[in-house]
């Protein structure tokens, strides 16, 4: 009965937590209540990078009533320094008897250590609860905190033979109108869309969000810097990065020039003449980028599965066959040779949009 009571209202917890979806990166998301007498006296939760944290916005609401209850708390509280002062401080003098915590804060400058300092004062501290949903909720943290590197969701929408482009190029509108409209509320919980080049030279998009004020970064794979300075990437004061090679010869052009005005030249290492593709994702997770959504073309997809480098994807697959050895796959690279070698999805989800098909799963 113990367990189910902390589980009720960490659920709770957990809700509060994802009113922070999309806007507390690079944070996690975090909610925390305050229960006394069966009563929750205080509710909190990250609203965004920079503003308090759960704990905090629970404990001034419940004030003086927070002596003697229990604080229930989706992450360990930090005990270090940050864009905030320690949580675990505000705990300790708020007089509370008990933590429940949801699970370990990944951080390594935490990692325990909040966990530690309200035990060593005296508090009562339960940890793993809802363990599993709550890595997965907050699972772009997990792995930027961890491994320094951004989660990386493959989007693909596709025709039911692999196609998404014709032999001619043309790839407007594989997929239906329902389809789109939920593509565009993907966007808007991702720090950065990701595209090469060519989907620029072929489809000119704007990769912004139709139901969001928040504007993702937009980053272009041009290891030539083609990118037309009219793009439509550039519009509506869109923050561009152009992610390109010092090393390749013949980018010292007027229109390099032109496009450092519009845009964040980023320059990463070579590999076999083109893009490093996973030195890019490292320099792009220290400039605090935690998760991409990338949205083709086939070759950089093709290239992010060589490389072991995607954490999710995202198929939507219209009934459509577009045939001929020449259309546009939406997975190219070097591909495997043998099957037993080919990338098995974890955790698959299927769901219908109008005609279409999403499927949705986990590489690692």
């Amino acid at each position: 009965m113990l367990n189910k009571r902390y589980e009720y209202y960490m659920n709770l917890a957990m809700r509060l937590a994802l009113k922070g979806l999309s806007r507390t990166s690079p944070n996690p998301m975090v909610g925390a209540l305050l229960v006394k007498d069966g009563r929750i006296i205080g509710r909190g939760y990250h609203e965004k990078a920079g503003s308090a944290h759960a704990e905090i916005i629970a404990l001034d609401e419940a004030g003086r009533k927070a002596k003697g209850a229990t604080l229930y708390v989706t992450l360990e509280p930090c005990a270090h320094f940050g864009r905030t002062p320690p949580c675990v401080d505000s705990i300790i003098r708020s007089g509370v008897k008990e933590v429940i915590v949801g699970m370990v804060d990944p951080n390594p400058l935490n990692n325990g250590k909040g966990i530690e300092i309200l035990r060593k004062q005296g508090m009562k501290v339960r940890v793993g609860f809802l363990e599993d949903k709550l890595r997965r909720m907050n699972e772009s943290f997990v792995k930027y905190i961890t491994r320094k590197m951004p989660f990386v969701t493959v989007k693909v929408a596709q025709s039911l033979d692999g196609r998404i482009a014709t032999k001619t190029g043309e790839s407007k509108w594989i997929t239906s109108d329902r389809s789109r409209i939920y593509a565009h509320r993907i966007r808007q919980r991702y720090d950065a869309i990701m595209v090469g080049v060519n989907t620029i030279l072929r489809d000119n998009p704007r990769l912004d969000s139709w139901f969001s004020e928040r504007k993702s970064v937009k980053i272009v794979v041009d290891s030539g810097l083609s990118v037309p300075i009219n793009a439509n990437i550039f519009s509506r004061d869109s923050k561009v990065v152009i992610v390109t090679v010092s090393s390749l010869p013949g980018q010292e052009t007027e229109n390099r020039k032109t496009l450092e005005q519009k845009a964040r030249i980023l320059e990463v290492k070579e590999k076999s003449g083109q893009i490093n593709i996973r030195d890019m994702l490292k320099k792009l997770a220290q400039q605090e980028i935690t998760n991409i959504l990338v949205e083709g073309g086939g070759t950089l997809i093709g290239t992010l599965f060589d490389e072991g480098l995607v954490d999710k994807v995202m198929f939507f697959i219209s009934p459509k066959i577009i045939g001929g050895k020449d259309a546009i796959g939406s997975v190219m690279g070097r591909g495997i040779s043998r099957l037993d070698s080919a990338v098995k999805l974890k955790n698959v989800q299927l769901r219908r949009l109008g005609d279409d098909f999403l499927i949705e799963g986990y590489i690692k």
